[in-house]
């Protein structure tokens, strides 16, 4: 092991012990709230910038394995800093830096609401997320997993009014329904092995049908907390409720969790096992149905945030695209393309987190000015709040792909492993390789409209609503983060011939296959085909289109146009009243996509039946309630109520009888007798 091996776990340990600090401090001192909302940033911006510098040593350096002895003889303290890994922490710090500054100045909204539990349960959902990704002992892991979710969970409902409360207990069932799958997958490896660690399950080549059950449960158990169709119900309901600082980091951060899950069971923990061909192909299916309705629900939306989160959906199937075709590559024993599409999808992970931060601190920004989330009552927010215009607007282009940004880099390389796989692959992955093609098409130029709409109508034209016409500029630490975001998105696109080879190396390493030269001087390259692409020369001539029409204006015109007075309403004096609006821009849009509407309210109304003659069944029809489920939440209230029944059923069980406690001990200790005469 060399030097920067050794000096990792003991930044890593400094990190959490300055987060566990940070933590308690904020809790002790919360009736002081300026010093609780300072201590609290204080010591969260100095764990996350120790443990960023973790991440960039283990993206660049070679895999180490440390593991320490703990009490439990079957969970030792595994953790394991890998590039897969150090990808998720840079991806984590980076956004919990910029968030623990957005929120010096974003938390005036929530004097009086709690500032020192927020700065608690921050704390603690950022060294969380950063054991999740780093320990490598599924006891650990699961002890993590569900301290990430909780720690969330109170950030969530930190509002304590009703639609807080509500979208953190859908949050927390859907967050428990995956727990409950990853857990049983990973109960059924301890059992076969007989231990806990990952290394164990990664060198036991289990039977086929038993490595299928793990891969599924585990895909869909990561799933839901990925967000992706059908397990996204929670996102608009929990991201809206979050401090948007919160929501940076939820979407940002740890949906991206999900995604690190299912690769990191699917193509490491079971490599000894290999990979089904069928395993890719869900992979890549869900990815294009979860790619299209994100982005069709999305333009339904007229809360801003609620786009936002409906976006991430959409960007976790462009990512699961990817992941898709790095499972089909595997399965067919073509090693290039299966880094190629893993590549692509970790590429688009470390985008995404970039520009969605991006895009929720700029709806925090915009909320901490308007104190409204309705575009409707927007408009004419450029000219008050100027910089966050900037940077949303660049997140806006990021998010659609446009070049020469980040999205578009790694939506090239996804279209660019798609085609690799449709042109090796036989005629059924031609077939599912060409459907997730035309999915990410129609998505892109669905994204390219929604978010249009989304500036357009929030940022341009006229002020609809008082709140508007009053915004300003937010405070400097929320223009500073969000800045800092827009340059990254700027970075990651032009200087894309230096980024792809990181990310292939991520991709190498955690396939285990040998590295693939996927630039070559300004060039980004598709090694499988040929195709190139430069972004800096894209970003020369972008630049260029824009400056050359300036400079005729400069040298031809003849006097001005006058910034400060309201745009030209064609001859109409009231444009305010007449505007182009969120709901009337995408009326054409809704109604083309109707079906996928209807879609959703069928399930849903046929859902909401079955949850009420469920509870008519087992609480009576007075109990029963008729109100509908909105946004497919038929998962999670179908659950819940079968929990509820269930708690109901146990109730029965302890019913204050010691004679009825007296037979409960007798049968157990038959039982155990017989067990043990059994085992003997």
């Amino acid at each position: 092991m060399d030097i920067l091996n050794l000096s990792i776990p003991s930044i890593f340990s400094l990190s959490a012990i300055l987060s566990v600090v940070g933590a308690l401090l904020a809790l002790v001192t919360g009736r002081s709230e300026g010093l609780s909302k300072g201590l609290a940033s204080v010591f969260g911006i100095l764990a996350s910038c120790a443990m960023l510098g973790v991440g960039v040593g283990s993206l660049l350096g070679s895999a180490s394995l440390i593991s320490i002895p703990t009490p439990f003889a079957f969970a030792s303290f595994s953790l394991l800093f890998n590039p897969l890994a150090g990808l998720l922490l840079v991806v984590i710090n980076l956004l919990a830096i910029l968030a623990w500054i957005y929120g010096t100045s974003y938390l005036a909204e929530y004097k009086g609401k709690g500032i020192g539990p927020i700065g608690f349960f921050m704390n603690l959902f950022v060294v969380s997320m950063n054991f999740v990704v780093t320990v490598d002992n599924a006891f650990w892991f699961l002890v993590f997993f569900e301290l990430m979710s909780l720690s969330s969970y109170f950030l969530v409902i930190i509002e304590q009014d009703e639609k807080s409360t509500k979208g953190g207990f859908l949050y927390l069932i859907m967050a428990h329904v995956g727990f409950m799958m990853i857990m049983i997958a990973f109960f059924i490896m301890a059992g076969i092995t007989g231990s806990f660690e990952f290394e164990v399950f990664r060198n036991t080549p289990f039977v086929p049908a038993i490595a299928s059950v793990i891969f599924l449960l585990t895909f869909l158990g990561f799933g839901c907390k990925a967000g992706m169709v059908p397990f996204h119900s929670w996102l608009p309901q929990a991201h809206p409720a979050a401090p948007s600082h919160v929501s940076a980091l939820m979407s940002g951060g740890m949906i991206k969790i999900g995604v690190f899950g299912i690769v990191k069971i699917g193509l490491d923990v079971l490599a000894a096992s290999g990979c089904e061909l069928w395993w890719g192909i869900l992979v890549l299916t869900i990815g294009a149905i979860s790619s299209v309705l994100g982005v069709a629900y999305a333009l339904a939306e007229h809360d801003i945030k609620r786009l936002l989160a409906y976006h991430s959906v959409e960007n976790i199937g462009i990512i699961l695209l990817g992941v898709g075709i790095g499972f089909i590559g595997i399965a067919l024993e073509q090693p290039l393309i299966a880094a190629l599409g893993l590549m692509a999808g970790m590429y688009h992970l470390l985008n995404h987190a970039v520009f969605k931060a991006l895009l929720f601190l700029g709806a925090g920004a915009v909320l901490y000015s308007t104190h409204t989330r309705d575009m409707e009552k927007m408009g004419g927010l450029i000219r008050a709040m100027p910089v966050t215009a900037m940077c949303f607007l660049l997140g806006s282009l990021a998010i659609s792909a446009i070049p020469p940004l980040n999205g578009f880099v790694s939506e090239w390389f996804t279209y660019q492993a798609l085609f690799d796989a449709a042109f090796r692959g036989d005629a059924v992955i031609q077939l599912f390789a060409g459907f997730a093609a035309v999915s990410l098409a129609l998505t892109g130029a669905l994204a390219v409209t929604c978010f249009v709409k989304a500036y357009g109508v929030t940022f341009l034209g006229a002020s609809r609503s008082d709140a508007a016409r009053k915004a300003k500029e937010v405070p400097a630490p929320m223009k500073l983060s969000m800045v800092v975001l827009a340059f990254v998105c700027v970075l990651l696109g032009v200087g894309a011939p230096l980024v792809a080879p990181l990310m292939q190396t991520v991709a190498s390493t955690t396939l285990a296959v040998g590295p693939v030269a996927v630039a070559h001087n300004t060039l980004v390259v598709n090694p499988e085909m040929g195709s190139i692409i430069s972004t800096p020369l894209l970003a020369v001539l972008l630049i260029g289109l824009i400056l050359v029409p300036l400079l005729i204006r400069m040298v031809f015109a003849r006097g001005g146009v006058d910034s400060t007075k309201e745009p030209w309403a064609c001859g109409y004096q009231h444009e305010a009243g007449m505007s182009m609006i969120a709901t009337s821009f995408g009326a054409d849009v809704q109604m083309f996509m109707r079906p996928l509407y209807r879609l959703r309210s069928v399930v849903s109304h046929q859902a909401t039946r079955l949850v009420v003659l469920f509870e008519r069944a087992t609480k009576g029809a007075e109990a029963a309630e008729t109100q509908g489920i909105q946004d497919d939440r038929y998962l999670a209230d179908s659950t819940g109520a079968f929990v509820d029944w269930l708690g109901h059923q146990a109730k029965k069980i302890e019913g204050g009888n010691y004679r009825v406690y007296l037979v409960y001990i007798v049968v157990a200790l038959l039982v155990f007798l017989s067990m043990s005469v059994l085992a003997y």
